[in-house]
């Protein structure tokens, strides 16, 4: 029973700091702190600061599906589900695969825009895969450096990488 409280207590913390990062950069847009800046810093604001935050917010969406994946590998699911399970946890348990799969998802969205298809903006700049890959790479900062000295049990000891 404690073994699946501490479970449920992990996934709901890895949720919540998920949940407060997304709120965090839907609010700095709301208020869009830009309007209070001038000249090429505002410029460099409103061209690049969602391109950095927004790959930043996706690979912390993706720390809460990894929680639940390892408890329905701890679990009495059957042996199909824990092997497809498994599997997928390879990738989501390595942050080097969530880093790969947030930065080829962002990319893949300005190569669109690079042929004339406007999903999530219009105008396709190079310079947006250097922003992309800043956001990823504060992500993985912030989730191996960060979190993890800050929020006891952030990530399930030192096996997050060995699976």
């Amino acid at each position: 029973m404690t073994n699946s409280l501490s479970d449920k207590t992990i996934a709901r913390g890895r949720t919540a700091v998920a949940v407060g990062i997304m709120l965090l950069i839907a609010l700095i847009h709301v208020f869009s702190p830009g309007t209070y800046l001038r000249g090429r810093l505002r410029v460099l604001y409103y061209s690049y600061f969602t391109d950095i935050v927004l790959p930043f917010g996706l690979y912390f969406l993706l720390c809460p599906t990894e929680e639940h994946f390892r408890a329905i590998l701890r679990s009495d699911a059957p042996e199909a589900v824990k092997r497809k399970t498994s599997t997928a946890l390879t990738f989501l348990g390595n942050w080097r695969w969530k880093a790969v799969s947030v930065f080829s998802i962002a990319s893949f969205i300005e190569v669109l825009q690079a042929f004339g298809v406007p999903l999530f903006g219009r105008t396709f700049d190079p310079l947006d895969f250097a922003m992309y890959a800043a956001g990823v790479l504060l992500a993985v900062l912030a989730d191996q450096l960060l979190l993890e000295r800050l929020l006891p049990r952030w990530s399930p000891g030192k096996g997050r990488d060995a699976t």
